[in-house]
């Protein structure tokens, strides 16, 4: 299922700059970040992600329509030069909000799907599902992720929504899925218990299925931008800290130059609103 860190990404896949001396002595430094500067940081990375660059130039990549990917889909875009006329508001499906909130109406005009570094509008993950192969790239979030790095996303259609849409491509033709998620969807109990509780016959609610796929959190997020080796201390706080994670970063003084720096453009981030 993956883990919470890129064991794939070396040095030599990192932005330029961010490498640093092996011989600098490692210092650590702790930053808060907010759900929405979380959503925000994901998505920079995401743009920088080696199989995202790869399926970029050649292949089909499909970004389901999400809060978190609303922000990757948007730095992607702008990555190629194609962020004109998309709009996160609407980019949804089902949502998460407060007990009593009201969420404006969506107006989802499809899922972001990109071909060969071109866009493909008008069309979802259940349109180009079966044209998948393998080498291309299905990005799906999730509600909860476990400390193994399994995630899970909650079910409210009877068909059970685009998670159903993409396991075919992925276990059938070995499709990469990844999973953007923040670490305010992070559940102590291991996915598939939680699943086995929440499907059973008796049991009302969403459901909940596991997914195949690898998590992008971002500890994940910058440790691909800077090489610094990022980690949970607490979360949570109030003015405007609801959810938010509390990171410490660790890496060579270079590295906490640049965690500093793409840490402080994050600030200002204003709440998701999609």
């Amino acid at each position: 299922m993956g883990s919470t860190n890129i064991e794939s990404v070396n040095n030599s896949q990192l932005p330029e700059g961010r490498m640093g001396s092996t011989n600098e002595e490692s210092k650590m430094k702790q930053f808060c970040l907010t759900t929405s500067m979380g959503k925000r940081l994901i998505g920079k990375a995401m743009a920088h992600h080696p199989a995202i660059k790869k399926v970029l130039e050649k292949g089909t990549l499909v970004v389901i329509a999400g809060s978190t990917n609303g922000y990757v889909a948007e730095e992607i875009l702008k990555s190629l030069g194609l962020a004109e006329g998309f709009n996160r508001k609407g980019f949804r499906r089902g949502i998460t909000v407060a007990p009593r909130a009201k969420a404006g109406k969506a107006n989802l005009p499809g899922d972001v799907i990109i071909s060969d570094g071109k866009l493909v509008e008008g069309k979802t993950i259940a349109d180009v599902t079966d044209d998948l192969k393998s080498g291309d790239v299905v990005l799906k979030g999730a509600n909860a992720f476990d400390a193994r790095g399994q995630a899970a996303v909650q079910i409210g259609a009877s068909t059970g929504g685009t998670i159903l849409a993409t396991i075919p491509a992925v276990v059938g033709r070995r499709v990469q899925l990844i999973v953007p998620v923040g670490l305010e969807k992070r559940v102590l109990e291991d996915v598939n218990v939680l699943a086995a509780r929440c499907n059973a016959p008796s049991a009302a609610g969403p459901r909940l299925m596991p997914m195949p796929g690898v998590i992008f959190t971002e500890l994940d997020a910058i440790k691909l931008m800077t090489g610094a080796e990022a980690f949970l201390i607490a979360a949570g706080g109030i003015y405007g800290a609801e959810g938010a994670s509390y990171l410490g970063i660790s890496g060579s003084e270079t590295q906490l130059e640049a965690a500093t720096e793409l840490t402080r453009s994050l600030i200002g981030e204003p709440p998701c609103q999609v």
